[in-house]
């Protein structure tokens, strides 16, 4: 890994405790693996100040406002519409979420998590912004709740962290959804995750680590940073048959294009 590249980490949680002592050395780790830019993502609305304050810091970082499907009925501000779009008028707002859908944990009713997903998809819709998007063992419902709401209205948006089956990634893409893939991507036992992304456009994928978690071999079970994001990137060069070189840059264009308010500075030699 010698070649210094232009990679975007689309999902990490830099507001994390994982991250506290050390951020600026994360930072700089990353630059050195070619991860130049990252968005730091919201989970809950009452710590929505802590991925913004961080992305006030650091020219190269942009965040999200959302409320994770783990905290729809923890958070009071869960299904607030206002609260949710005020939140989201900072300049270097580039998304709503993550939100959505876990019936894996369940940490929050089923109808909870899905009115606060809604919420959430509005909220992107009126503001024009892309809708981050959690799906966990909920792969129909996640189907069907995206292509109502696109009957309400347009929007556009990704399935991060992407772990889910086929079928849901064909339905989301026919909606003009991306797919962006993490660490998962690389693990072993991951051979039917690796057939999928080669059925996904090269147009529609991202890359992410949704650090500090899944981190990628050679660092399993270690604390994952953004600039592991560069182990993801090489998987997913090697299952689309492309350079490593190659596959940054389209990542790289796919991310410009659908969080298209990250500064026009940063978009130089795209």
């Amino acid at each position: 890994m010698s070649e210094i590249l232009s990679i975007i980490d689309s999902h990490a949680h830099l507001d994390y405790p994982q991250f506290a002592d050390e951020l600026p050395e994360v930072i700089e780790r990353a630059a050195a693996l070619g991860v130049t830019e990252m968005i730091s993502i919201g989970v809950r609305l009452d710590t929505a100040h802590k991925p913004r304050q961080i992305a006030e810091a650091y020219e190269n970082i942009w965040f999200s406002v959302g409320i994770h499907p783990h905290e729809a009925a923890k958070d009071p501000q869960a299904c607030d519409y206002d609260a949710i779009t005020a939140f989201a008028s900072h300049d270097k707002c580039v998304a709503i979420g993550e939100a959505g859908l876990d019936y894996f944990y369940d940490f929050a009713p089923r109808d909870a998590q899905a009115t606060s997903f809604r919420t959430q998809i509005r909220a992107a819709r009126a503001l024009d912004l892309p809708i981050i998007v959690h799906a966990r063992d909920a792969d129909k419902d996640m189907a069907d709740i995206l292509e109502d709401e696109m009957q309400k209205g347009v929007f556009k948006g990704v399935l991060h962290c992407f772990s889910s089956g086929a079928e849901l990634a064909q339905r989301a893409l026919n909606i003009g959804f991306y797919i962006s893939f993490s660490g998962i991507l690389t693990f072993n036992s991951s051979e039917d995750l690796r057939e999928i992304a080669k059925d996904v456009p090269l147009s529609r994928l991202l890359v992410e680590t949704d650090s500090p978690y899944l981190a990628p071999p050679p660092h399993r079970g270690k604390t994952n940073e953004p600039g592991f994001t560069r182990y993801v990137l090489n998987r997913l060069a090697e299952i689309k048959g492309l350079s490593e070189g190659e596959m940054a840059a389209q990542t790289r264009a796919n991310t410009l294009t659908l969080f298209d308010r990250m500064k026009p500075q940063q978009r130089a030699g795209v």
